[in-house]
């Protein structure tokens, strides 16, 4: 007995050193995008020009959509917008795109209530369980886009809070200490391995190395989390059933948090929902945490970020923080608007139930045919 506890606890602990190795790989992947996009252009005033025509925000928000569908995964998008942030792009450009990733992510929890399609009852249960995430992050953007091209608030708000941050000494402000040393050798060791090629051509070598180990790292850090919480997290969200929304919005960002990843809470809740364990109003706040709880691997990307562009690349993670939350509190905070996801995904989710070609078509458009449609006509409209 004592023999199976220690091999347990050996397991355990070689998963606990491969989930340190994933996220120190994120971080050098981090900086190593950055890197890249400065040799690559040389300058801010050149990295700037290469995002000339991203400045239209709705372009942003759409390549957000497309790229977290495709790749299932708004923190691998978020961790790239990151080091691009480091690289050069504007912040204004990047805003738009996490909150496309938002969207994006909600695709995969919505696949996995085809799991409940031979049932119409429960599959109508589930659809309305995994789209009321995606009601939920498009009213946010309704709201909030809008207000951001007008104001800039989340910018502006963005950027005070990272002086803040700065002031009290918890960013490095002069890039300095224990993260440039151990993410500088990791960094240091692909830079020199490269150092032969021209700057331009090892920039591009630095930038794909880059967004291959988010992809990797991500990949493999998600696994390993799962193996060692996914178990917990699901005992944790059933005992968290029906304690009212503000311990369901709790639950599901410390669970996210914990696994790395919105789509396996929101997916964790989806057969539940689908099966009634529990209803699409406890559901709800369970996604809204997960809202909260996915921005923790942008924040925690931004650290990898040395030198002079450490400061916007935090920014960028807080300012994606930001958005989750202030999305939370106004949308959920007023009652009615607090209705209008619930109403959208019941009504779809009927829809879907009747006719299930119709929630399949849903799938195709929403995160793929019409981001995919508005790109390619902003590009030949302008």
């Amino acid at each position: 007995m004592s023999e199976k506890k220690g091999m347990a606890f050996q397991s355990e602990y070689i998963r606990w050193l491969f989930v340190i190795l994933c996220i120190y790989v994120l971080l050098v992947a981090v900086g190593l995008i950055g890197k890249g996009f400065r040799l690559e252009f040389g300058d801010k005033e050149g990295v700037a020009s290469l995002f000339a025509l991203g400045t239209n925000p709705f372009v942003g928000l759409v390549l957000g959509i497309l790229a977290t569908a495709l790749l299932q995964s708004s923190s691998t998008v978020t961790s790239i917008i990151v080091g691009l942030v480091a690289g050069g792009m504007p912040i204004a450009v990047a805003i738009p795109m996490v909150m496309g990733a938002n969207v994006g992510t909600t695709i995969t929890n919505t696949i996995v209530s085809f799991g409940h399609v031979g049932r119409s009852d429960e599959f109508r249960k589930a659809f309305a369980a995994a789209t009321v995430h995606d009601f939920f992050n498009v009213l946010s953007i309704v709201i909030f886009l809008p207000l951001e091209l007008a104001f800039g608030f989340i910018d502006k708000l963005s950027g005070e809070l990272t002086h803040i941050v700065e002031n009290i000494g918890t960013v490095d402000a002069g890039g300095k200490g224990i993260f440039k040393v151990v993410i500088g050798f990791g960094t240091g060791l692909f830079e020199s391995l490269i150092s032969w090629l021209p700057d331009v051509w090892a920039g591009l070598v630095l930038i794909f190395l880059g967004i291959a180990l988010i992809l990797v790292s991500i990949m493999y850090l998600g696994k390993a989390l799962k193996s060692v919480f996914v178990g917990k997290a699901q005992r944790f969200l059933h005992a968290a059933v029906g304690k009212g929304p503000v311990t369901g919005i709790f639950s599901g960002t410390l669970v996210t948090v914990l696994v790395q990843s919105s789509s396996t809470t929101t997916s964790l809740i989806v057969p539940l929902a689908g099966s009634g364990v529990i209803r699409l109003r406890q559901v709800y706040p369970f996604t809204l945490g997960a809202n909260i709880g996915t921005t923790i691997t942008a924040l925690l990307a931004a650290t990898a970020i040395t030198g002079p562009t450490h400061a916007v690349a935090h920014q960028i993670a807080i300012a994606h923080f930001l958005y989750n939350l202030v999305g939370v509190i106004v949308i959920y905070g007023i009652p009615w608007l607090r209705e209008v996801p619930i109403v959208g995904a019941e009504w779809l989710a009927r829809l879907g139930s009747e006719r299930k070609w119709l929630a399949i078509l849903y799938i195709i458009f929403a995160f793929f045919g019409i981001p995919a449609a508005l790109v390619f006509a902003n590009a030949w409209l302008f």
